[in-house]
């Protein structure tokens, strides 16, 4: 690895290190059946979100609200803290698209449909509120 790409690896290595997140790889649904749940919870208070996600008729909300509380988990484990006391919030939902399996349904007079079963990736960002509220005042700018 030349020198540029490592600094630029150990740059965002320590910008990791203030991030609190959780990462989902390769969930066998659609990206765009995920998204709608995304933008359910996007910018909602933890608890709120975990209580949504819990009865939601959606079939990916599940492995959604499993991989909350894992960014809650991670929150806790890097801060020290509890989420009870915090007012933790989801800060971002990320969701992209993942490989797709490529597969043929027989069709009437000797054709084919394509099948494509479709999985994604889904990446959740979760932040206090006073962690958010002192970064604009340091800043300067007000949203």
């Amino acid at each position: 690895m030349g020198a540029r790409k490592h600094n630029t690896a150990e740059a965002k290595k320590e910008a990791q290190k203030s991030l609190y997140f959780a990462k989902l790889n390769n969930i066998p649904s659609s990206p765009r059946k995920m998204r709608l749940l995304a933008d359910l919870i996007r910018g909602m208070e933890v608890n709120k979100a975990l209580g949504v996600l819990k009865y939601s008729t959606k079939e990916p909300s599940g492995k959604l609200e499993k991989l909350l509380k894992s960014a809650i988990a991670n929150w806790e484990q890097k801060t020290g803290e509890s989420a009870d006391g915090a007012q933790l919030y989801v800060k971002n939902v990320y969701v992209d698209a993942a490989t797709m399996l490529k597969r043929l349904r027989t069709a009437p007079q000797g054709r084919g449909y394509r099948i494509r079963k479709r999985s994604n990736h889904v990446t959740i960002f979760v932040d206090t509120k006073a962690t958010n509220e002192l970064k604009t005042k340091q800043d300067g700018t007000e949203n």
